[in-house]
Parts: structure tokens; C-alpha cells; sequence
């Protein structure tokens, strides 16, 4: 005979596998949704200035400042089984020994009508996308985004101290989007079943200029010196 402590374990372990099972079956369902992202992505205005990047900055250094314009449509990454979606644009410029740098310059995230609740807005904010998301599972206008001359959130820096003058830097579009039930998923490298890499999503290749100085002006600016005097 079993005792009670027995049954409760068989139970919970019964209960356990047709979850497992259960959300599986639901990660699975995914793969049948088609995955069809398009974006273009351009520079507007390049800058790279000297001093300290952030407010944690120890030391002043070279930093660039990228506002690009972008436009893109992700609405097909929106399933019943998206959380949300995680969108970043990077800057990327090849590095020695066949390496890629990449810094991260500007992110977003866009969340499914279902997990509106989940982000960190204010309640009248919270009140317009519930009211546009009523009865709708999914918001065909979610994942579209139009930004022009964008401001980044992140300056780009190297460890060197130096990136005035760096080649062949691109910006590109990558998203990753968040389930439900399931795994974690990045961009696509190639097309597989129906899920298709980012058409587009990656700007031309473009140098970053000369540092920038600051104009000084003698007339109204004079170095500031302090002298003590010596005691006997």
C-alpha cells in the first residue's frame, strides 16, 4: 500500500509531465507561425566629441554620437505566445585578427497587449494601450516602428580611448523576442521554414569623422590659477 505522502508525489509528478507536455506543445506552435521582419536603418548625424561619455566615466576619452533614422516593421514577431519584444540597434566596425566590434547604441521594448501590465509606465500611459488592445490579441500596429533623426541612448567608446576616423562602421537591426512558454529567440542568420532573417536591416558602410573641438574664445575665456603664499 502506498501511504499519503506516496499518492501526493505520484500526483504531482503526474501533473508535472502534462504541463511539461502542455508547454511544449505551445513552444512548438511558433515554428508554424511565420516570421517575416523588414527594416532600413540609415546614419543622419555623426559626431565624435572628447570627454566623459557617462556619468560613471573615470576618464575623458573619445566617444561618437549616431542619431540614424529607421523604419521597420516586426508586427509578424507578434504571436499569441509573444511576451514582448526586445528591439536594439548596434554599431558594428571590423577589428583586428578577422573580429567584429559591436556597441550597442540605442533599445526598445515593445510588449504584447496581453503584457501591457508588465512595463514600468505611468497609469495614463498604461490606460491608452490597454484601450487601443481591447479585443485584440494581437496589435497589427505593434512592432512597426518609424524613428527619424533618433537620438541614441549609448555613445560608442573602445577601450583604446580612440574612435575618430574608424572605417567601415554599419548599423544594424536586431530583435529578440520573448515567449510565453519557450525559448528565447535573436535574429535569424538565414531563412528556416517559415521563419525568414531581417530583409534589409543594415546600413551602408560609413566612416566616423574627425574629432570635434571645441571653439575657444580668448577674449572672454583666461586660465584660472590659484597662488598661495609662502609662510615663514
Amino acid at each position: 500500500m502506498y501511504n499519503s505522502f506516496n499518492r501526493i508525489q505520484n500526483v504531482f509528478g503526474f501533473f508535472t509531465t502534462v504541463a511539461c507536455v502542455f508547454g511544449a506543445f505551445i513552444a512548438a506552435t511558433d515554428l508554424f507561425s511565420p516570421r517575416e521582419p523588414s527594416g532600413v536603418i540609415r546614419p543622419d548625424n555623426i559626431q565624435v566629441v572628447k570627454g566623459r561619455p557617462h556619468y560613471y566615466s573615470t576618464r575623458k576619452e573619445e566617444y561618437a554620437v549616431i542619431r540614424f533614422s529607421l523604419e521597420a516593421d516586426l508586427s509578424s514577431l507578434f504571436t499569441w505566445n509573444t511576451k514582448n519584444l526586445f528591439v536594439y540597434v548596434t554599431a558594428d566596425w571590423p577589428g583586428p585578427d578577422n573580429t567584429t566590434n559591436s556597441a550597442v547604441i540605442w533599445d526598445s521594448i515593445i510588449t504584447n497587449p496581453s503584457a501591457d501590465h508588465l512595463l514600468n509606465i505611468g497609469p495614463a500611459t498604461l490606460k491608452k494601450l490597454r484601450k487601443s488592445s481591447v479585443g485584440k490579441s494581437i496589435d497589427p500596429s505593434r512592432g512597426k516602428l518609424k524613428l527619424k533623426n533618433q537620438r541614441p541612448k549609448y555613445q560608442i567608446t573602445h577601450p583604446s580611448g580612440k574612435v575618430a576616423q574608424t572605417q567601415d562602421v554599419t548599423l544594424k537591426l536586431h530583435y529578440n523576442v520573448q515567449p510565453w512558454v519557450g525559448l528565447l529567440t535573436w535574429n535569424m542568420p538565414r531563412d528556416l521554414f517559415l521563419w525568414k532573417s531581417v530583409s534589409g536591416g543594415e546600413s551602408d558602410g560609413f566612416t566616423l569623422p574627425t574629432l570635434k573641438m571645441k571653439e575657444s574664445n580668448d577674449g572672454k575665456t583666461k586660465a584660472k590659477t590659484k597662488t598661495k603664499k609662502a609662510t615663514a
